[in-house]
C-alpha cells in the first residue's frame, strides 16, 4: 500500500490537470481530483472531497493539497466528518499546488510513508538552499578547484531529448535512483549548479536542453551503478528517441 493524494481546487479542469501531470511522475499512486462545485462551476464541493479522500486511502494515508483558502476550509470540514481512524491518516499540506503534487507523488511512488510524503510537499517553496536542493558552490560541496571529492565517481552525459530534461524524464531519474538510497547522486551543467537527484523540480530547474553536457557525480557504496544508470538513461533519451 502507498500514500495517496487528493487535489482540491476551485476548478475541475485545474484539479484534473494536476492529477494528470503528477500521475506521469507516479504511475502507481492513487491521485484523486476534487475540483469545482457540484454543478461543475468554479467552487469547491464537500461531497467531492469526501469521495476523493475515500478513494485515495488504501490504508497508508492521504496527503491533501489545495489551491485557495476556501478549498482548505472545505477539506478541513471533510476531514472532520470522516471516520476518526481514517482522519488520523490524512494530512492537509499548505504548499504550491502543482509543484508539491509532483514532489509528493514521486515520494509516494518511491515508497515514502505518510509523514515523509507530507514533509516533502510542505518543503516545496521553502528556503532554496536545503538538503536535496541546489548547491551554492561552497567548499562543502566540492573542493576549491571545483573537482569532485576524492571518493566521488564522476562522468559526463549529453542531453539527447528534443525537449530537454523535462518533467517526465526527471521523474524517471528520481524514481530509478531511489533504488540506491545510500548513494548521493548530483547532476548539473557545471560544479556550481549541481543538484541532488531526489527532486523533480530541482532537476527540471537546471534548464537542460538538447545538446547540453551534463556532469554526473555519485558518492556512496553504489556509485558505479548509479552513475552508469544515469549516463545510460541520458544516452537512451529516457525512451523518448525515435
Amino acid at each position: 500500500m502507498t500514500v495517496g493524494l487528493v487535489i482540491v481546487s476551485h476548478s475541475a479542469a485545474l484539479a484534473s490537470g494536476v492529477v494528470e501531470l503528477a500521475g506521469q511522475m507516479a504511475p502507481d499512486i492513487i491521485i484523486e481530483a476534487a475540483g469545482g462545485d457540484e454543478d461543475g462551476g468554479l467552487g469547491t464541493s464537500f461531497e467531492k472531497v469526501e469521495k476523493a479522500l475515500s478513494a485515495a486511502d488504501t490504508g497508508s494515508g492521504v496527503v491533501v493539497l489545495y489551491d485557495l483558502g476556501s478549498a482548505l476550509l472545505t477539506a478541513e470540514t471533510a476531514v472532520e466528518l470522516v471516520d476518526p481512524a481514517a482522519a488520523e491518516r490524512i494530512r492537509i499540506v499548505d504548499a504550491p499546488l502543482v509543484e508539491a503534487a509532483i514532489e509528493a507523488a514521486v515520494a509516494a511512488q518511491n515508497g515514502s510513508d505518510l509523514a515523509a510524503v507530507a514533509a516533502v510537499a510542505a518543503g516545496v517553496g521553502t528556503h532554496w538552499r536545503q538538503e536535496g536542493q541546489p548547491s551554492d558552490g561552497s567548499a562543502s560541496d566540492q573542493d576549491a578547484a571545483g573537482e569532485p571529492e576524492q571518493d566521488t565517481l564522476a562522468a559526463v552525459a549529453v542531453v539527447l531529448n528534443p525537449q530537454g530534461l523535462h518533467a517526465r524524464p526527471a521523474g524517471q531519474l528520481v524514481r530509478d535512483l531511489a533504488a540506491w538510497p545510500d548513494t548521493e547522486v548530483l547532476i548539473g551543467k557545471d560544479p556550481s549548479d549541481m543538484v541532488e537527484s531526489d527532486s523533480v523540480l530541482m532537476l527540471v530547474g537546471l534548464g537542460l536542453v538538447k545538446g547540453d553536457q551534463v556532469r554526473v557525480t555519485a558518492q556512496g557504496p553504489h556509485s558505479r551503478e548509479a552513475v552508469d544508470h544515469v549516463v545510460g538513461a541520458f544516452a537512451d533519451g529516457f525512451g523518448e528517441l525515435d
